[in-house]
């Protein structure tokens, strides 16, 4: 029989509606795997047994009377410690986040799931305040990979990744403010969905203003599409949320590709080094969409690597992040965020709005590509997990995380939703992700387009043995 731990969501729940085993069952399970993973991943800040068991409990009772309270009613869900969940402090990473406190408020993703009935295992690791893209903190220490526990997982959402991908909970929320769902996503082997900016509601505000997103980070397509139903809930509290989504994200899955047309990008017009193991498994996953269908051509969009302009406004976050400590609280951050903290509090006006002017002038030309292709396809990474606890990889010659991420952080600055789908792994058995990017408003033709590439068998890898 298979293990409640590898079972989706999507047949988490089916299993409740057929009686073939209770929330109770799935959720022990799920914390029982996480407190293996522990010790040795560090994909937790803080689990919550006597809670999740008690919620577990009530979820059963409705699943016997026949009246679940929503779309994920009992299934195992963790929340990165960057969103507000009511009942226990959120402390982002921080030393200088203190856990005193009411702590009575969720996020709106956060309250949407608590509605339709998920049960909350606990909260994952993120460096501190999702500044980078590993996973390491003050706070917690270092999160590394479920396929080799020498590397990193990726990040900011890196413990929402690996516990993910070890069974810990099929579903995790995460968030992505250049790249921070799709990076873990792609190191770690699972699906991650950085969906259209405001799609899914956050409050508080993000310091790091409308390059901030949230999204599911889960085991497949379906999965984040089930997901999606319920966080994309609209909530008064976001000024910048969009409206209720025009339909179902699940039930919009089954249309395929055929006749979509699709861009693919190896490496955005050569500005980007490709590893070639990376590059060739990409190249697979875009041949399988042309064998499903798909009109594929190779085109690449009209981009410069916007990376200065994301600096500017994404330093100038983290320096805002920040404003309030003291020089005594300044010397208890990571060094790494002290130091672009430095370099935000440099930055005039003026120099955040010409940052502002690239990002509009980005989003006409990737208006403009969408008008002739449905999805653009790239590689998420141009490259496998490094060395865990650096923020670059070791002998890269790179001084900051997004000198190894130029497919994921301009994505952020269009507000598009882009997605990460596993397509194999490496020589070291590590896996490779490929990103599906789609005109803004179009997170149902990613999450169909992906879901395809599952549904045939070309998405997906091996479990880790950790």
């Amino acid at each position: 029989m298979t293990e409640l731990t590898e079972l989706t969501a999507v047949r988490l729940v089916e299993g409740y509606r057929k009686g073939e085993f209770s929330p109770v069952d799935a959720v022990r399970a799920a914390l029982r795997r996480a407190g293996e993973i522990q010790p040795a991943v560090n994909a937790f800040v803080r689990l919550d047994e006597e809670a999740a068991l008690a919620r577990a409990a009530e979820s059963a009772e409705r699943w016997r009377r026949g009246e679940p309270a929503g779309l994920v009613d009992g299934v195992p869900v963790s929340v990165k410690d960057i969103l507000l969940m009511r009942g226990g402090p959120t402390l982002r990473g921080s030393r200088t986040v203190s856990a005193s406190g009411a702590w009575d408020e969720d996020a709106p993703s956060v309250a949407r799931l608590r509605e339709h009935g998920a049960v909350f295992l606990g909260r994952t690791t993120t460096p501190e305040f999702g500044w980078k893209g590993v996973t390491d903190s003050p706070v917690s220490g270092v999160t590394r990979n479920p396929y080799d526990l020498s590397r990193t997982s990726g990040g900011s959402s890196g413990g929402s990744a690996a516990a993910v991908a070890l069974g810990a909970g099929p579903l995790s929320l995460g968030t992505d403010g250049g790249g921070s769902v799709r990076i873990p996503g792609s190191f770690c082997g699972i699906f991650a969905l950085k969906p259209t900016y405001g799609r899914v509601p956050l409050y508080p505000a993000s310091a790091f203003g409308t390059l901030a997103h949230v999204g599911p980070m889960a085991r497949d397509a379906a999965d984040a599409a089930l997901m999606m139903d319920v966080i994309s809930g609209p909530d008064t509290r976001d000024w910048s949320g969009l409206g209720p989504p025009a339909g179902s994200y699940a039930e919009g899955l089954g249309g395929g590709v055929r006749g979509l047309r699709v861009a693919y990008s190896p490496s955005l017009g050569g500005q980007v080094a490709v590893r070639p193991e990376v590059a060739a498994a990409v190249r697979r996953g875009v041949e399988g969409l042309a064998a499903l269908g798909a009109y594929v051509e190779e085109a690449d969009p009209d981009l410069t690597d916007p990376v200065e302009a994301f600096h500017v406004l994404w330093f100038s976050g983290a320096a805002r992040v920040t404003q309030r400590l003291g020089p005594g609280q300044r010397e208890l951050l990571d060094p790494g965020l002290r130091e672009i903290v430095g370099l935000g509090e440099r930055f005039s006006a003026l120099d955040y709005l010409a940052a502002v002017d690239v990002r509009m002038e980005m989003g006409r030309r990737m208006g403009r590509f969408h008008d002739t292709y449905d999805v653009l396809v790239t590689p998420t990474m141009p490259i496998t997990a490094f060395e865990a606890g650096v923020e670059v990889p070791g002998g890269s010659g790179l001084r900051r995380w997004t000198g190894w991420t130029p497919f994921t952080y301009p994505f952020n600055m269009t507000q598009q939703p882009a997605a990460t789908v596993p397509v194999g792994v490496d020589s070291g058995g590590l896996p490779v992700g490929l990103q599906v990017i789609g005109a803004r408003h179009d997170d149902a033709v990613v999450l169909r387009t992906a879901h395809a590439l599952y549904a045939a068998g070309i998405a997906g890898v091996a479990p880790p043995r950790t």
